[in-house]
């Protein structure tokens, strides 16, 4: 995760979740234990069938910092997961990469559909093979980052089972809080949208 730190503003680029491979053991909703792999590709079709996806500070709906709609977060899949590269102007975020609190990414999704083996006599292998993807979070010093979690929300008149996965980073800071060259980060963006 590079963060760059500038005058009035925050750069972020870094990867928020790594595509086949084996997440750490969780437990499901009966107690069992699994592990998880995204399945290639499958942030890809989340981003693109999308409207919009968040970007929030620890899963708060009240924390909006930014969205694929409003142009300044920019989600894409690689061959190493999906990578995310924003710029956040919210003073807050600013502060705490400036005193080295930002913890990690985490996202949340609903599973659309997933197939599973038996990865060992006490532990399964989840695959998601498609989902939807509502918000990638920035987690601060206030929540551990690398928390495995589940929980039921109604969407549309039916019970979504909304999963959040997060994943801890190492954090190298870059303070730019003077005069800045921005054409590589211009570049980046321009490449991503194909200019």
């Amino acid at each position: 995760m590079r963060i760059e730190i500038r005058n009035n503003s925050v750069l972020l680029d870094g990867y928020v979740n790594a595509v086949a491979r084996d997440s750490r053991p969780m437990l499901d909703e009966n107690g069992e234990k699994f592990v998880e792999q995204i399945t290639p590709k499958t942030f890809q079709r989340a981003v693109e069938k999308s409207d919009d996806i968040l970007c929030l500070l620890n899963h708060e709906p009240s924390r909006v910092l930014g969205s694929t709609k409003k142009g300044n977060i920019e989600l894409f899949e690689d061959n190493i997961g999906l990578r995310a590269i924003c710029k956040i102007t919210d003073s807050e975020v600013i502060k705490k990469a400036k005193e080295n609190k930002l913890r990690g990414w985490s996202f949340g999704f609903e599973a659309v559909k997933e197939h599973e083996e038996q990865a060992s006599e006490n532990l399964k292998r989840r695959f998601v093979d498609d989902m939807n993807l509502f918000e990638v979070s920035i987690i601060d010093d206030r929540k551990i980052p690398c928390y495995i979690g589940t929980s039921i929300e109604t969407r549309a008149d039916k019970n979504s089972k909304i999963e959040y996965r997060g994943e801890k980073f190492q954090a190298k800071i870059l303070n730019y809080e003077k005069q800045i060259d921005y054409s590589n980060y211009e570049k980046i963006l321009n490449e991503i949208k194909g200019d």
